[in-house]
């Protein structure tokens, strides 16, 4: 381990994130909000704690290695959260304690969209604008963006990349230089929050709520300017532009950016995970749709249709907006929507779940070996499109859904074990470790309501749902800090 290494770039990404206080500051100027002074001293307070950091280390000029890789990751998202949390313990309003604030933190780095405050209409814009902010920066990742940066300064990024990208295959890379493949996906992502950020104004929204629901939307957070989400618009045109751009960005960046360079839409089409993904998500529109009319639960077929489509989507995808609490639908409803997210979106986008490819996977190995037992002499490959895997990537993503589900089970436990009911727990592990937000029972609004030991769990489970399992579980084994 090359702790000095590690120590220089943890300090150079810190001062980096620091300048994520100065848009707010600004915010709060144009709409002369009291709440300037805790982003000022909220970036003094992180360039410095960055620069004492870096100081010390400020030579190492080795490249980092792969362990190095995923202990920066960690320990950059963890602390990354505490540093979030700085200008939210400053400010007065909204008060709120240092756990509160940490969690807060958390789950806009994360996406996940997980929410202990209340009364958003009337607290300060340069505090709203730096929720969506927050949720903005996670959403393709932080270190994806210094991964861009580093080399100017003398730092390798492949590593790094490969410890945070998500989906099960880490090595693919859209250009040959893991710098120009950063740029490139937030070329991407830039893109389309300017595209969302248009399409929102022209359905109604005002510049601010615009942009700021762009931001958020883009990032699949789920995070709003207003308590009541994105029901404060009552609007469809606003509902139909969410929509499009949560299915836009559930899809692998990789896809957006064959598509524009080869100026082709063949690189969807031809995507068996993106085939999948809209399969799944149209399927499970029809379902929730006809669910709601059959049962009156909807005052009218479109109203059913209007509701299931973007609820149906804005849960899939993992983004956690809402337009009414889906919470008081017909039980099968919501728990069917929650087992959704377990899916998520697709490898390489800024969806939470587990990822279509690896339920893809799952299913195509499900069926290898069911014919298996019909003919056991036969060689049997599971392929994606017209792509034979090799079983040792099969095999890992066997063990990522083994993980997946002792670790969901763990943590469910462990909320039962604070007192939290059954309902509850399941449904506020699932939303934390999927980054979905919105869950059933005492956390259908908010997460206000529950106590500071429960908000630390879900907050772990939300970095090891941003992380992927693996990267969190691999920095806490034995091994893997033997020499």
């Amino acid at each position: 381990m090359q702790v000095a290494v590690v120590q220089r770039v943890l300090g150079l990404l810190l001062m980096l994130f620091s300048l994520s206080m100065l848009p707010p500051a600004l915010v709060g100027l144009v709409y002369r909000d009291a709440s300037v002074a805790p982003f000022l001293h909220g970036f003094l307070i992180l360039v410095a704690a960055g620069a004492l950091v870096w100081w010390p280390a400020r030579r190492e000029r080795r490249e980092l290695k792969l362990r190095d890789g995923f202990l920066v990751v960690v320990l950059f998202w963890s602390v990354l959260g505490v540093a979030g949390s700085v200008p939210l313990l400053l400010a007065e309003a909204p008060a709120v304690s240092p756990v509160d604030a940490v969690f807060e933190s958390v789950s806009a780095l994360t996406t996940t969209g997980a929410t202990v405050l209340t009364g958003l209409d009337g607290l300060p814009r340069s505090i709203l604008f730096y929720r969506q902010q927050l949720q903005w920066l996670g959403g393709m990742g932080i270190i994806v963006l210094a991964v861009a940066v580093l080399p100017m300064l003398g730092v390798g990024g492949m590593q790094l990349y490969r410890a945070e990208a998500p989906g099960p295959v880490k090595d693919h890379r859209l250009t040959p230089r893991i710098a120009e493949t950063a740029k490139a996906l937030w070329y991407i992502y830039l893109a389309l929050t300017v595209a969302c950020m248009a399409a929102y104004w022209l359905a109604g929204m005002d510049g601010f709520d615009a942009l700021a629901h762009a931001f958020s939307t883009v990032a699949i957070g789920g995070f709003s300017t207003h308590d009541a989400s994105l029901g404060y618009f009552d609007s469809p045109g606003v509902e139909a532009v969410a929509v499009v751009f949560m299915l836009l960005a559930g899809m692998n960046f990789a896809l957006h950016f064959l598509a524009w360079r080869g100026r082709s839409l063949r690189a969807y089409l031809e995507d068996a995970e993106w085939r999948a993904y809209l399969f799944i998500i149209g399927g499970v529109t029809v379902l929730v749709v006809l669910y709601l009319h059959y049962t009156d639960t909807s005052a009218s077929l479109q109203h059913a249709l209007r509701e299931g489509v973007f609820q149906t989507v804005s849960v899939a995808t993992t983004t956690g907006f809402t337009t009414r609490d889906f919470s008081h639908w017909p039980a099968f409803l919501p728990v069917l929507l929650i087992f959704l997210s377990f899916v998520g979106g697709c490898a390489g986008s800024t969806g939470g779940g587990m990822k279509v490819i690896r339920v893809l996977l799952l299913f195509k190995q499900g069926v290898r070996e069911t014919r298996r037992l019909i003919h056991p002499n036969a060689t049997l490959l599971v392929k994606i499109g017209r792509t034979s895997l090799e079983d040792r990537v099969v095999e890992s993503v066997w063990g990522f859904f083994s993980a997946y589900v002792f670790v969901f089970v763990v943590f469910m436990l462990l909320m039962m074990a604070t007192g939290m009911d059954q309902v509850t727990a399941f449904s506020a592990v699932a939303a934390t470790l999927n980054n979905l937000g919105p869950g059933l029972g005492a956390v259908a609004a908010n997460y206000a309501a529950i106590d500071d030991a429960q908000k630390l769990i879900l907050s772990v489970a939300m970095l090891m749902g941003r992380l992927e399992i693996f990267t969190l579980l691999v920095v806490l084994s034995p091994g893997f800090w033997r020499r």
